[in-house]
C-alpha cells in the first residue's frame, strides 16, 4: 500500500496540473467506494492536499474530494475523452482537455466527498495523529503517544495514532534506524528522541527518492519510485545488517511481516 512518500510524490506531481481546473464531466465506479467521484462535476480544484496516506483535493464550492489509493490504485492523465481501460475506477475530466483516471485493480482504494474539513464520515482520516513533517510532531508527544498502550511499537506505529503516514516499510525503517525492537512494548525518553528523528529522515529521504516500489506503485508520471534501493531493513531478510553485520530476520508480529536486525535492535 502506498505510504506517506508515495502519496506525498503524486500529490507533488498532481499539484501543477489540477490546481486551477474545472472538471467539467466525472464517472465513478458504481459502488459506492468509487460513485461519489461523480459528485465533483463543476467544481473548479483550488488546492492538492495531503494528510498521511490520504490525497485531499480543495473544491472551490467549499467542499474536499478525498482520495485514497488502496493496494494497487494509482492516478495517471490521459487525453482520452472516455475511461482508457476497465480497471479505471473514477474518472474526472478537465476544461483542457484532459482526464484524470484513477485505476484500481483490486478496488480497495476509494473517494468520497465531504464538507472541507469534516471528516466524521472517514473515521481513519478524522483519528489521524500529527503530520511526521510538521512542527505538530515532537518528540515528546511520541513519547507520551506510544505510552498510552502496551502494544508492540510497531504496532502502534501502523495504528496511524502516534504519527500518521507510517505503513510496513517505513515502521521497519524507522525502528531499524533507531535502534528500537519492533516488539517492545514500553520505550525510553530517548528511544523515542531517537525514533523521532529516525522518522522524520527515513520519510525525507523516501519522498526525495520519489518513493519505493516493489510491485504496484506508480508516480503520476508512470516511473517507479527509486527508493528501494535506499533501503536499509525492510525487504531486506537474510542480507547482513549495514550498521553491524548481524544477519537480518524477519518474524510476524500483529500479523504483519517485520524485518529487524536481532544484534542491534534488542
Amino acid at each position: 500500500m502506498p505510504e506517506l512518500p508515495e502519496v506525498e510524490t503524486i500529490r507533488r506531481q498532481l499539484e501543477p496540473r489540477l490546481v486551477g481546473r474545472r472538471i467539467t464531466e466525472a464517472a465513478g465506479h458504481p459502488s459506492e467506494k468509487f460513485l461519489p467521484a461523480r459528485d465533483v462535476t463543476g467544481a473548479k480544484v483550488d488546492a492538492v492536499g495531503r494528510r498521511g496516506k490520504y490525497l485531499i483535493v480543495a473544491l472551490s464550492d467549499g467542499r474536499e474530494m478525498v482520495v485514497h489509493l488502496g493496494m494497487t490504485g494509482r492516478l495517471q492523465f490521459a487525453a482520452a475523452e472516455v475511461p482508457s481501460d476497465g480497471y479505471v475506477r473514477a474518472w474526472w475530466g478537465l476544461d483542457d482537455g484532459a482526464a484524470l483516471e484513477l485505476h484500481d485493480v483490486r478496488r480497495f482504494g476509494r473517494v468520497r466527498v465531504v464538507p472541507a474539513g469534516c471528516y466524521d464520515t472517514i473515521p481513519t482520516l478524522a483519528q489521524l495523529g500529527p503530520e511526521p513533517l510538521s512542527e505538530g510532531f515532537s518528540t515528546e508527544g511520541l513519547w507520551s503517544a506510544l505510552r498510552r498502550s502496551t502494544r508492540r511499537v510497531k504496532t502502534q506505529l501502523l495504528s496511524q495514532r502516534p504519527v500518521a503516514g507510517l505503513g510496513n516499510i517505513y515502521a521497519d525503517e524507522a525502528l531499524w534506524r533507531s535502534g528500537i525492537n519492533p516488539a517492545k512494548r514500553r520505550i525510553t525518553r530517548a528511544e523515542a528522541a531517537a525514533l523521532h528523528a529516525a522518522i522524520g529522515d527515513v520519510l525525507a529521504q523516501a519522498i526525495a527518492h520519489r518513493g519505493t516500489t516493489f510491485r504496484d506503485y506508480r508516480t503520476l508520471l508512470g516511473s517507479g519510485g527509486d527508493n528501494y534501493a535506499h533501503l536499509d531493513c525492510y525487504g531486506r531478510r537474510g542480507e547482513p545488517c549495514r550498521r553491524c553485520g548481524a544477519e537480518l530476520r524477519s518474524r510476524v508480529l500483529d500479523a504483519r511481516n517485520t524485518t529487524y536486525c536481532p544484534a542491534c535492535q534488542r
